[in-house]
Parts: structure tokens; sequence; C-alpha cells
């Protein structure tokens, strides 16, 4: 039955016109040069180190790497952060 919501979901989507990341709850990545990275819907965080932030999103898991990170802000749904990033990593 999941393939199915996903399917109407990914239809409604298009035909009226509205984001696919806010429909078919998927993440939003938005990196300014290689210092802050902002995540939107993502479902809490797995693990962090200055070395490594993992989050949990809805379809799977996001590794950020980098050296000096900083979780700047956390909300429910967003997550800021900061430092030097180097790679990002989706795992489905």
């Amino acid at each position: 039955m999941h393939g199915w919501n996903r399917k109407i979901r990914k239809f409604a989507a298009g035909v009226l016109d509205l984001p696919q990341d806010v429909i078919l709850d998927l993440p939003r990545l938005t990196l300014i040069g290689t210092s802050r990275l902002h995540v939107e819907n993502h479902r809490g965080v797995i693990g962090f180190s200055g070395e490594l932030l993992q989050l949990r999103l809805t379809g799977g898991t996001l590794d950020i790497t980098g050296s000096g990170l900083t979780i700047r802000a956390i909300m429910p749904e967003e997550v800021i952060v900061e430092g030097t990033i180097t790679g990002i990593r989706f795992s489905g």
C-alpha cells in the first residue's frame, strides 16, 4: 500500500505544481560554500562528532563529514551545520 500512496503523492505534486520535497517528505539540502549546510526534513540525529554528523531521513541516512563540525541550530525538521564540510553522502 505504501507504493500506491507514494504514486498518488507524486501525481498530486505534478498536477498541483507543488515541490516534491514537501509532498514526498524528501530532504532538502542547502550548502553554502564548504562551511554551512542547512538540512530540512530530517528525522533525528543518529550520531555526532566534530568529524561526522549522521542524520536519519525518511528513506535512509545522511552522513556529513568534515572537520570542526558544529550543530549551529536544531529544530524538529531542520538542522544547520557549520564547520569545514568535506563530504555529504546519502545511504538509502
